[in-house]
């Protein structure tokens, strides 16, 4: 039968499936109920098979909604064999999530990357294409391991098409899949259809048809059946998916008794099976259930039997009985679903729950530790919804209280702010402890960094944490934890950062605890600066720690100017992070590491963490450390020359930042473009942007970011001959200075008190600054010999001056700061010799992506173990260095490491 109307989106999916490595390799699907989804991915089937290739399907069904992986095990089917091959950390995470091994917590992305890793082999052998129909019903663990597939596929022979209802929320609708809406069909098109599906319709009826239809092909192919049969004086005023409904419920009232009773079981049980659904409806009806009963729906179209498994038409013929079907039936058709499922006890749970008419304490336990069941498997949009079946059932308020904020708690684990929002609601409805009510407002303020929730900010939440100390300290001390965050995200003040140390003291804490470490960072980089790099420096972490204390400890030291400490801290705790998977926390622990490469010079190792902790960042929806890592990647492409692409990237993460007052991203921002500025030589518009990072009522301002600054604001004020303008920033930070010993601020204000110094001074005050311990600090290293150049020259010491400005220019060139290469190479032009010309290095040719690849074949991983720190498939990162060899000039492996050895 002719395929009507769809001829571009057609072409669309043909052109992907004869080239399918590219970048709209995912497409998802969108359009209204009965639009054609499922028939164009019927058409892109047939199209993949008649090509050679292999065809995975799955779909989503609002009754499986709930069932973690449950969508998952269908693609995988005919991969099983397969899964044999993977590496062992990836067989037992996909083992675990699909309950057939395993009572672990498997991260979703490492399923996701085994997966990607079974269809990359599947692929080697025959292109594959992934169908996914009625993606918005997905269980939420499916739907986020096949985005996470569909965002990495575009270098496979792999093509993933999903379709999901207009207006529906689903994981699989990100920036990395190409949208494609599917539209009405035109009045032509919808005359052809109906000609073809009813020749006899009447020239009337006809008409009417196609009026009410609206292009809707199920309408047009539905309603033409009803059409006359219907007498309902109100049908014509019904939405159109309300007729339809209505449409396959006028059919479903011509059935017998029995065959509505079977499909009323049908459309409530969570599996297909038929054995199951006649088992299920003889205990419903206590009457005889079998195909015979079953016929008259399949004869009608309703349902179609595949094998031993009964399929509805269309999903709209399932809703339509699920809203038709009285209360008590409803309830009855459960229980006799429940009673005929001893073999699959969650299942039978589920069904428990959804028959009872009150509440029943002994199904709300048995639902509480199925969610935890649930959450141990990764399910955790599951343990979300049992658990708020199991507060609806319980019949203690306390009980019921406590399932809804581990509900709520789990929600936080989603990124569903809309979801935790509803069930804190819900808690507030009843009584609550003092320790429930402080747990209520600290999930309230667990999205954003808190920058949006919490409206007294630090202080209300330090005032919490002090009053739960002596009940729960845990609680107390994960409460004040938010707090010290939100002391770097917003500015709550010298009194309320006080405030923190105080009750994080109070605490008594051991002087080595992580926690204690990084809440007086967070709060107080400058206060507390000597006693974390102290202290820090001596932390013995427990072998087999899971991460989030490194984590911790990398950015405490990061803060408090220990940047070495740092990478070394963020290099340790991303081994167990990137085997576990666990995306979100390494997105954090990899932009520590981005950011103190950055601010000591090892631009490439900055370049390669900044893109993977901003790609993290994006995938597990943290808004707020994906704007900060933007701002940072602005920051790089200043240092780089590359300022079209640095004001770029600083206005993306300021349109984020700055309506939440996120203050570091606000002054990453605003440090990108003071640098572009002042690479440009634009210095006094390099002034005004840099500047705004020392003063307190900007909200560019942060207390530990600022220090790395103050060398180039002096830089700029001193080209543009404003240094008074800054000798208040340098009296404030020479005060600083006296408090914390961090490193950073004490290379930075070497280097300013001699370009402040007078002449007569200045000498040996650049002497000084050299000779200082400047080896993990060479791009200050770099620019205090540029400046000391530059000072010579214009002191007319040209031959002196040259020395300075060499070494300037050839560690910058080394470095790859380019624009202040260029800078020197301008000086020692003046100064009357002739430079040579930069030559262009790795970070030139490649892309931040390619960069981080190299840099680990350099360190001499093989394939599958790049593929395993990236979460790309061992296939793809071959793909990739296949293009980069040529790219160098390089033939193999050792060579690549000479390339990435010259790179800072």
């Amino acid at each position: 039968m002719e395929f009507i109307g769809r001829d571009g989106q057609l072409d669309l999916l043909r052109r992907l499936l004869a080239e399918p490595r590219s970048q709209d390799s995912a497409v998802l699907v969108r359009g209204a109920p009965g639009i054609g989804k499922t028939a164009l991915l019927d058409e892109a089937a047939a199209l993949a098979q008649a090509l050679g290739h292999q065809v995975l399907r799955t779909s989503g069904a609002e009754a499986e909604s709930d069932i973690p992986y449950a969508g998952l095990q269908l693609v995988l089917r005919p991969l099983a064999a397969g899964a044999a091959e993977l590496a062992a950390p990836h067989r037992q995470a996909l083992d675990t999530a699909l309950g057939l091994a395993g009572a672990g917590v498997p991260d979703v992305h490492l399923v996701g990357l085994a997966v990607l890793n079974l269809l990359a082999d599947a692929a080697a052998l025959a292109p594959v294409l992934v169908l996914v129909d009625d993606a918005h019903w997905l269980d939420d663990a499916t739907a986020s391991v096949l985005a996470f597939v569909a965002r990495r596929v575009a270098t496979e022979p792999v093509v993933v098409v999903g379709t999901a209802r207009e207006g529906y929320r689903s994981r699989l609708n990100s920036d990395e899949l190409t949208s494609l809406t599917l539209g009405p069909l035109t009045d032509g098109q919808a005359t052809r259809l109906l000609a073809d599906r009813a020749p006899d319709l009447r020239p009337t009826a006809q008409r009417r048809l196609l009026a009410e239809a609206a292009g809707n092909p199920l309408a047009l192919t539905e309603l033409s059946r009803t059409l006359r049969a219907s007498a309902d004086p109100h049908m014509d005023r019904l939405p159109l998916t309300e007729r339809l409904e209505r449409a396959f419920t006028d059919r479903l009232e011509t059935l017998p008794g029995i065959t509505r009773s079977l499909l009323r079981i049908a459309a409530l049980d969570d599996s297909p099976s038929l054995p199951e659904i006649y088992r299920a409806t003889r205990h419903f009806t206590s009457a005889t259930a079998g195909t015979a009963e079953l016929d008259p729906a399949v004869r009608a179209r309703l349902v179609q039997v595949v094998g031993t498994e009964l399929r509805f038409g269309h999903p709209l013929m399932r809703s339509a009985i699920h809203q038709t079907m009285p209360t008590d039936v409803r309830h009855a058709a459960h229980a006799a679903l429940a009673a005929v499922l001893d073999e699959h006890p969650d299942r039978r749970l589920r069904h428990l729950a959804a028959a009872a008419q009150a509440p029943q304490e002994t199904v709300a336990a048995a639902l509480e530790d199925a969610a935890h069941r649930a959450a141990r498997r990764g399910g955790i949009a599951a343990a979300v919804t049992t658990l708020e079946q199991a507060a609806g059932l319980s019949e203690d308020a306390d009980r019921r209280t406590e399932r809804l904020l581990r509900a709520a708690d789990f929600a936080v684990e989603l990124g569903r702010p809309e979801t935790v929002t509803r069930l804190l609601d819900q808690a507030l409805t009843g009584p609550l402890s003092r320790r429930q009510h402080a747990t209520v407002v600290w999930l309230r303020g667990s999205f954003d960094e808190g920058l949006h929730s919490h409206s007294a900010g630090a202080h209300s939440l330090t005032a919490l944490a002090e009053e739960m100390a002596g009940e729960d300290r845990t609680l107390a001390l994960r409460i004040l934890w938010s707090a010290a965050q939100l002391c770097f995200w917003s500015d709550p003040g010298a009194e309320g950062r006080r405030t923190v140390l105080r009750t994080v003291e109070r605490l008594e804490l051991d002087e080595l605890d992580p926690w204690r470490l990084a809440i007086c960072a967070y709060a107080a980089p400058v206060e507390r600066g000597a006693f974390v790099l102290d202290h820090a420096r001596h932390v013995a972490l427990k072998e087999g720690d899971d991460g989030r204390a490194y984590r911790m400890l990398s950015t405490a030291a990061l803060l408090v100017g220990g940047f070495d400490l740092a990478r070394a801290f963020s290099a340790a705790g991303g081994a167990p992070l990137r085997a576990q998977g666990r995306l979100g926390l390494l997105a954090r622990t990899v932009g520590a590491d981005a950011w103190s490469a950055l601010v000591v010079g090892d631009l490439g190792a900055a370049i390669a963490a900044t893109e993977e902790s901003r790609r993290l960042a994006r995938e597990t929806s943290q808004t707020m450390m994906y704007a900060l890592m933007t701002a940072t990647a602005a920051k790089l492409a200043a240092l780089r020359g590359e300022v079209d692409t640095a004001l770029e990237l600083a206005e993306e993460a300021e349109r984020i930042g700055l309506p939440a007052g996120a203050r570091p991203v606000l002054a990453t921002a605003s440090t990108a473009r003071g640098l572009a500025a002042l690479g440009a030589g634009r210095f006094e518009e390099a002034l005004g942007h840099l500047r705004r990072l020392h003063d307190p009522a900007d909200p560019a301002f942060q207390a530990a970011l600022r220090l790395t600054v103050v060398g180039d604001l002096v830089d700029a004020a001193a080209h543009c001959g404003r240094l008074d303008d800054v000798l208040p920033v340098v009296t404030e930070l020479e005060e600083v200075a006296t408090v914390t010993p961090a490193p950073v601020l004490h290379a930075e204000l070497r280097l300013v008190r001699a370009l402040l110094a007078a002449d007569e001074d200045a000498d040996p005050l650049f002497t000084r600054a050299l000779g200082a311990d400047l080896g993990a600090w060479p791009l200050i290293r770099a620019r205090t010999h540029l400046a000391y150049g530059e000072w010579l020259r214009r002191r007319r010491r040209s031959v002196e001056s040259r020395d300075h400005l060499r070494a300037a220019r050839d560690m910058f060139d080394a470095l790859g700061a380019i624009p202040w290469g260029e800078r020197a190479r301008r000086e020692l032009r003046a100064s009357g010799e002739t430079s040579r010309r930069r030559t262009p290095d790795a970070r030139d040719r490649l892309t931040a992506h390619e960069l981080q690849i190299v840099r680990l074949a350099a360190e001499g991983l093989t394939n599958r173990e790049i593929g395993q720190r990236l979460y790309l498939s061992h296939r793809t990162v071959s793909s990739h260095l296949h293009r980069i060899f040529p790219k160098l000039g390089v033939v193999s492996r050792a060579e690549l490491r000479t390339v990435v050895s010259a790179l800072r």
